[in-house]
């Protein structure tokens, strides 16, 4: 009785938006209400600590919604000064093929993103880039939450290692680089194949002619895309350790997949989903230079390098306008973070201001595309409160009176019962679980991995693997994460839609995990 009132966390939410197709509002209000009552009158959770669970949510729901308009508003911005329509017109120089375009843009430039920043950021920028590429707004969702997998166990300048794994008694940066590795090694099975599946899913799930020739004849290309992301990750990891893996695996990557799609090598001649439109494009951008199309997201992507790697820039954005709430309603473990500058929404609000400048455009386009991100954040702002709301009650559900552990201890530690020495093949989709749950593959992690060492010491399997596929699982739950998945249909104008986006992903989170435990049962072979 005890597992499926852990269990309701994950089976109401897959019930009411995948199985009954409920929106995200409707259907995680409900699994929000179900689980808190659960939580009160089974686990034993008191109300104080309901309250402060919700208070909590409630916090995190702002920091995520500030996060979420930064976005927003800077694309808005750059959709009105041209940028966007040269910026897609630079992509479709290189190729108009949509299946090369996919890859560029929501796995590489994703990728780019991702290790620079993290926090759900990539899919909420690429998805509306591959819209106003030609694609449509659920292939675009869609592809860009699938894309953004490999490289979160890197993002944000290493966090979820570093972070993820930080509570853990070894942590210390050896270890971390020691993770990094052997992460990159088991995923070179899986970040390797990504390219490929991305045109899958984008021919299969939404060509009007799905031929299997229109996939196997970009396998060359792709797996060429591929392979010198996964290789040039294993290579970073084992030269510098886990900090720039994704971003610099994603510009090695992105300069091989740029020279070959433009010379056409390893690709087929005719061109799939083609549109060809550039001319007008370049009329209605008003010729914009490409590079200053571009500038916003240097602009980003260097304020996001500054404020995390320059120790006097970090500390003063970290400590100038700190509104964190610590010890809510006096619990030490409920707490919720946020370092206002510190926040990619603050960086991506700053870029899409200074995108004025550059572009000599008028203020008005600013306050104009602010209005706008405010009202797409009012959308999403009341699925993403539930969602948080939920994942607090069930993540701080340990504070009960009936001695039981916290429902994700318990949900592992029964698994870990069930499946003992296959361990290895289950510890993926234990990551996948915190991811969904949690909305984040760091706190997946540092949820996670203790029961993960427990877990590995009393199976005997060998602790770095199970790390480092607890590490691959978390990022392949970022594809059917809640509140990633609401974010981002809320930019491209799909608010409603998230159990249709649920449905197509969670194939492939769950295609994910198993390669993720083949790899890691391949490592252990090799150790």
């Amino acid at each position: 009785m005890y597992l499926l009132v852990a269990l309701s966390a994950i089976l109401f939410p897959f019930l009411f938006l995948v199985g009954l197709r409920m929106s995200a509002v409707k259907g995680m209000a409900l699994s929000a209400l179900i689980v808190g009552l659960l939580a009160f009158f089974i686990w034993g959770v008191e109300e104080n600590v309901l309250m402060a669970s919700i208070l909590q949510g409630s916090h995190k729901t702002i920091t995520i919604l500030f996060i979420l308009f930064g976005a927003i508003v800077l694309l808005e911005t750059l959709k009105q000064t041209g940028a966007v329509l040269a910026i897609n017109g630079g992509f479709k120089r290189i190729s108009n093929d949509k299946r090369v375009q996919v890859v560029l843009v929501a796995f590489l430039f994703g990728a780019l993103l991702e290790g620079a920043s993290g926090f759900g950021t990539p899919a909420a920028i690429t998805g509306p880039l591959l819209v106003a590429l030609g694609f449509t707004p659920l292939s675009a969702v869609v592809l860009a939450l699938v894309a953004d997998s490999s490289p979160v166990s890197y993002g944000a300048v290493g966090t979820p290692i570093e972070v993820g794994l930080g509570n853990l008694p070894m942590a210390e940066p050896s270890f971390f680089q020691q993770i990094a590795i052997k992460t990159a090694f088991i995923d070179l099975l899986g970040a390797t194949w990504l390219p490929f599946l991305l045109i899958f899913l984008l021919v299969f799930f939404f060509g009007e002619e799905r031929k299997w020739s229109h996939v196997t004849q970009m396998f060359p290309w792709a797996f060429l895309v591929g392979a010198t992301y996964s290789l040039s990750a294993l290579l970073y990891a084992w030269l510098f350790g886990h900090e720039f893996v994704a971003m610099l695996s994603a510009v090695t990557a992105l300069a091989v997949a740029t020279v070959t799609a433009k010379r056409g090598v390893l690709l087929p001649v005719d061109k799939w989903g083609a549109t060809d439109n550039e001319d007008s494009e370049e009329s209605e951008s008003g010729g914009m230079n490409l590079w200053i199309a571009w500038s916003p997201y240097v602009i980003v992507i260097l304020l996001l390098l500054l404020t995390r790697l320059v120790p006097v820039v970090k500390r003063m954005s970290t400590q100038a306008v700190d509104l964190s709430w610590n010890s809510i309603l006096g619990y030490e473990g409920i707490s919720s973070a946020w370092q206002v500058l510190y926040s990619p929404g603050m960086i991506l609000t700053i870029a899409a201001f200074l995108a004025i400048l550059v572009q000599r455009k008028s203020i008005k386009t600013f306050l104009v595309a602010s209005v706008m991100a405010g009202r797409s954040v009012k959308t999403a702002g009341i699925a993403l409160l539930f969602t948080l709301v939920m994942v607090q009650i069930f993540s701080n559900s340990g504070l009960n009176s009936n001695d039981l552990a916290s429902m994700p201890d318990y949900i592992a530690y029964t698994l870990a019962d069930s499946f003992g020495g296959v361990w290895i093949f289950v510890a993926p989709f234990l990551g996948e679980l915190g991811s969904f749950i949690t909305g984040s593959a760091t706190v997946s992690s540092l949820t996670f991995s203790p029961i993960q060492m427990q877990i590995a010491n009393l199976t005997g399997i060998n602790l770095d693997a199970v790390l480092a596929t607890q590490v691959l699982g978390a990022s392949a739950g970022n594809m059917i994460c809640v509140h990633n998945v609401v974010a981002a249909s809320a930019v491209v104008g799909l608010a409603g839609q998230e159990g249709e986006i649920l449905r197509k992903t969670v194939g492939p989170a769950l295609l994910y995990g198993i390669v993720a435990g083949v790899g890691g049962a391949l490592l252990l072979i090799l150790l």
